[in-house]
């Protein structure tokens, strides 16, 4: 930003930026010898003997300053909270002197002693101060108030969704708070790769960029290699190159992912995701649904300590087993109609019946997957299984061992929201390139969501797919559930958002 542009705070910390260096300060020194946290000064210390914390080094981001003289109190914040300094000109000097041209937002460190105030605050008392990097841009700062029962009231000042959403650095320096967040969704995380590592599957890593994709039915972006000269396209899921791997003689592969889908955006859908995907050889989706509660279980229990959560005002219990529930009976409940074996037209005339808004040229699978979304989905709070689907809406599962027409399927669903999906995979060449083949049907009458055949994967089919499970969790929304947010938004660190422009900008705003 041009000096132009600056307003009068920001000119004015350039000018102390500039008083500094000439006082001999460096305002960007290379390294500070920090000992202790704030929060763990704040736990260790001990009236009875404080000589253990009697020579610390603390360090953090200025959000309070009380210039009184010849003494001074100042607010420090860093990655585990708050902590007060006590400074005093008789024990720093001319250095005192130089806390004029210090502002909220400066990063300094301190080197003291740890005491407890008149007022009771445990604080530390300078010995030496530095300068470790100066602030030139003013940032928001909230306040925090306990209420005589102890409880901690935020007073944001950085509150505009979006702009938090834009300039999360700034989120997070003035609503730490947020940060449990960010901390919960890595021990989720962490949780599930421990709990795969210490069963002996492998955790892999495929390709990003695919010279075709496929996995799901979802729109992809599109790139191009310039030395190859060919297009290639961001993966929309890992399942093909992970059963790959199945045939290629590992017997339980994982891997945790971003996955990209050039579709809307909503509170559950961002164009950059996060997944988790697993394969395990000689299984089915029954066991992958009891593997599924127990994977689960142990990370509510890991993060909350107990094995319920509370989103919104409803409690969710993770305690096994879940709920296992058929997708025909499911529709027969909620609709009032028996959905199986009904052709395309049949489907359109029932969802305008139940008023459920479709397009006419929609395939079977689109529409039927439309109408459990809104007659369905809705109603399943709890932990649900839903299994067995028709087979137009699963082209990589196995046909079903004794169900006509079906797959041995399921999806999760918590609070209305699909969690996870998993198939006993189809391993039969000959069925594969059959509804492979149905799915390039289906995308050359215009459903450019509908999968492309994938000659490649289909050799490796034939190769020959052992039985196997496989299943893929969003990780986003299950870290939405597990830490109370309705938005996908606020379990990323920087989420999508439609680009900001200037009037004075030549080009057209970019979709997002």
């Amino acid at each position: 930003m041009s000096e132009l542009h600056r307003n009068d705070q920001e000119l004015r910390r350039f000018e102390e930026l500039h008083l500094l260096r000439e006082l001999g300060v460096n305002p960007y020194p290379s390294t500070f010898g920090k000992t202790h946290t704030n929060a763990e000064i704040l736990s260790a210390f001990s009236d009875d003997d404080p000589s253990p914390l009697a020579d610390v080094f603390v360090a953090g981001r200025i959000m309070a300053i009380r210039k009184m003289g010849k003494a001074s109190f100042v607010h420090i914040q860093d990655v585990s909270g708050r902590l007060q300094l006590y400074l005093k000109k008789d024990d720093l000097g001319e250095v005192y002197d130089h806390l004029k041209l210090y502002d909220i937002g400066d990063i300094i460190g301190v080197r003291g002693f740890v005491f407890r105030t008149r007022m009771g605050e445990v604080s530390v008392h300078a010995a030496s101060l530095h300068m470790l990097c100066k602030s030139v841009t003013v940032i928001p700062a909230g306040k925090e108030e306990i209420d005589e029962d102890g409880n901690v009231k935020r007073y944001d000042a950085f509150a505009d969704k979006e702009q938090r959403y834009r300039k999360r650095y700034l989120d997070l320096i003035a609503n730490p708070h947020i940060k449990e967040t960010f901390v919960k969704r890595a021990r989720i995380i962490s949780t599930m790769r421990r709990f795969f590592d210490t069963r002996g599957w492998l955790e892999v890593e495929t390709p990003i960029l695919q010279p075709l994709y496929g996995g799901a039915t979802a729109r992809p972006f599109m790139t191009h290699h310039n030395a190859l000269d060919i297009p290639l396209y961001l993966r929309i899921a890992d399942e093909l190159y992970l059963k790959r791997l199945i045939v290629g003689g590992f017997e339980g592969v994982y891997e945790i992912s971003k996955n990209f889908r050039n579709e809307g955006m909503d509170k559950t859908h961002n164009p950059e995701f996060t997944a988790l995907e697993i394969y395990v050889a000689y299984k089915d989706y029954v066991w992958m649904m009891d593997m599924v509660e127990e994977l689960l279980h142990t990370v509510v229990n890991d993060v909350h300590g107990t094995d319920s959560t509370t989103f919104g005002e409803t409690e969710i219990s993770f305690a096994r087993p879940f709920a296992r529930k058929k997708m025909f009976d499911l529709f027969a409940e909620h609709t009032g109609h028996d959905l199986r074996g009904k052709q395309r037209d049949e489907l359109v005339a029932i969802a305008k019946a139940i008023h459920v808004d479709v397009d006419p040229s929609w395939s079977a699978m689109k529409l039927l997957d439309e109408i459990f979304s809104v007659k369905v989905q809705p109603h399943l709070i709890q932990p649900t299984f839903v299994i067995d689907y028709p087979v137009e809406m699963s082209p990589l599962a196995k046909a079903h061992s004794t169900e006509q027409g079906l797959v041995e399927r399921f999806e999760l669903f918590i609070m209305g929201k699909e969690v996870a999906n998993a198939f006993s995979e189809l391993n039969d060449p000959i069925d594969q390139r059959h509804r492979l083949e149905e799915q390039a049907a289906i995308r050359a009458a215009g459903d450019d969501e509908a999968m492309v055949v994938d000659e490649d994967f289909l050799h490796a089919i034939e190769v020959g797919l052992p039985p196997t499970a496989g299943l893929g969790v969003g990780i986003d929304r299950l870290v939405m559930l597990l830490t109370n947010n309705d938005s996908i938004r606020d379990v990323l660190f920087f989420p999508q958002m439609r680009p900001e422009r200037n009037a004075s900008d030549k080009h057209p705003e970019v979709e997002a």
